[in-house]
């Protein structure tokens, strides 16, 4: 199996505390802004977009619409994967990373820029498309170089920790996206957050720029790519320096895997985030207020779950964590929407609530389990391909099919039903790596400390 240790790869001087420290804060909040770029269009194509720069048909067909561009920016991500990817393994983690919060920045500011529909006709959709297809190929290049800065960095037998202060960048995306939503709702009225309103949100991607030359100036590169490179060399010279080369040639069943593993929370996530928005203020009848402050509500409580269950994951094993997410995400997807569907706050906080506990349970300890399916030479290209792979998968199309199902079938629980198929493909991911990890263990003697790590990781 292509895994690597579990273990940091050696080097020749450990990182001190205060760079790790450094580094981690960093690699912590390239993953929050990058997010919260990423969060405010789903947001907006909730609320307004469709709207604004797909007025003709009925407002299902609007919200259609802009949940397809939505979707545009899930199908560009495995673009800026393996783009990034096979760079960032051959010319280092940092450089990718920088180049990924830049393209946010612009890429989001100019959505907040862009004139509407009205005012430039059919070449505003056309110019949102191209923005979130920008927003898609940066948010694609990003998870891996942030996740490798983290990971590479962490001490011997903390890289789930460490790689979970990336995955925080996630709710803390979509708690600052949605907080600013807010306030932008309850400064002005309905008509003027319609009108300038929604772009306040947009224009805050302008601070990620700095970030990004914080980072360019401030963090040196990962210990285990610096290593890596002596193997990078050696391949260079016979002529096989293609990362990307070798994880389709003798690695790509890892990819879909790790990919089959990970689509349903995704997809599940982005249903609470965006596909729940719109069910609940369109179809149910709700302010759409008190529904982004559950959102939010909800999303912080994933601040304390995520790294939780990645430290867990740090003494029991990775893939038993992981595997126990999968399978309640799957035992509550009917609770879920028989809850969302009283119409009550209430009891969406609650559904919401047990279904973000299970996605964090799994999010966790994800970066972690993903960095030690490869080894350093290849491991951006094959950890964020399978990341990518997901979030085509599962949550770029999720609104989408959500909205095509509640209007095909009249009930929510088609969502559900669709939920728990992308569940039981994750659990049979799940059992594959853990049985190729398990079949690894008494491997050659050179390969063993390798072997055995993966598979106290497997559980």
């Amino acid at each position: 199996m292509d895994t690597a240790s579990s273990a940091q790869p050696p080097t020749s001087t450990a990182p001190a505390v205060g760079n790790r420290r450094r580094v981690a804060t960093a690699a912590a909040l390239a993953s929050a802004v990058e997010w919260y770029d990423y969060f405010v269009f789903g947001i907006a194509a909730a609320l307004v977009l469709g709207d604004i720069y797909f007025p003709a048909g009925s407002p299902t067909a609007g919200v259609m619409a802009s949940f397809a561009t939505f979707a545009v920016g899930f199908l560009a991500r495995p673009l800026g994967g393996i783009v990034a990817g096979h760079l960032g393994d051959k010319r280092g983690r940092k450089p990718m990373l920088v180049l990924a919060l830049t393209l946010m920045g612009v890429a989001t500011t100019g959505i907040g820029l862009l004139p509407t529909y009205e005012t430039i006709g059919v070449a505003a959709p056309i110019l949102l498309v191209l923005l979130r297809v920008a927003q898609g190929v940066a948010v694609g290049a990003q998870w891996g170089g942030a996740m490798l800065l983290a990971t590479e960095y962490a001490p011997e037998g903390k890289r789930g920790v460490y790689g979970s202060v990336v995955q925080l960048g996630v709710p803390i995306g979509v708690v600052t996206a949605n907080t600013v939503f807010l306030a932008a709702g309850a400064l002005t009225t309905d008509s003027a957050f319609a009108a300038w309103g929604w772009r306040v949100p947009f224009l805050v991607g302008l601070l990620v720029l700095g970030l990004a030359w914080y980072i360019h100036t401030r963090v040196e590169e990962t210990p285990a790519f610096r290593e890596a490179e002596r193997a990078l060399a050696e391949q260079e010279k016979s002529g096989q320096s293609s990362p990307l080369r070798t994880i389709l040639r003798g690695h790509l069943g890892t990819v879909l895997l790790a990919g089959g593993s990970f689509a349903v929370n995704t997809a599940t996530f982005y249903i609470l985030i965006t596909g729940v928005l719109d069910y609940t203020t369109r179809e149910l009848d709700m302010e759409k207020g008190p529904v982004l402050m559950v959102s939010l509500c909800v999303s912080l409580t994933q601040l304390v779950l995520i790294p939780a269950a990645a430290a867990l994951s740090d003494r029991i094993g990775r893939i038993r964590i992981y595997a126990f997410g999968a399978a309640g995400i799957a035992l509550w997807a009917v609770p879920l929407f028989l809850l969302i569907d009283t119409g009550s706050l209430l009891w969406l906080a609650v559904g919401t609530f047990v279904a973000s506990c299970f996605l964090s349970i799994m999010y966790g300890p994800q970066a972690a389990l993903f960095a030690e399916l490869f080894t350093p030479e290849m491991r951006y290209t094959g950890a964020s391909l399978g990341y990518q792979i997901a979030a085509v998968a599962g949550g770029g199309l999720a609104p989408f099919v959500m909205v095509l199902l509640l209007e095909a079938t009249g009930t929510s629980m088609a969502v559900s039903g669709y939920i728990i198929a992308l569940s039981v493909i994750a659990l049979v991911s799940i059992k594959v790596l853990a049985d190729r990890a398990r079949s690894a263990e008494p491997a050659e003697p050179e390969a063993a400390p390798e072997a055995r790590a993966e598979a106290e990781s497997a559980g």
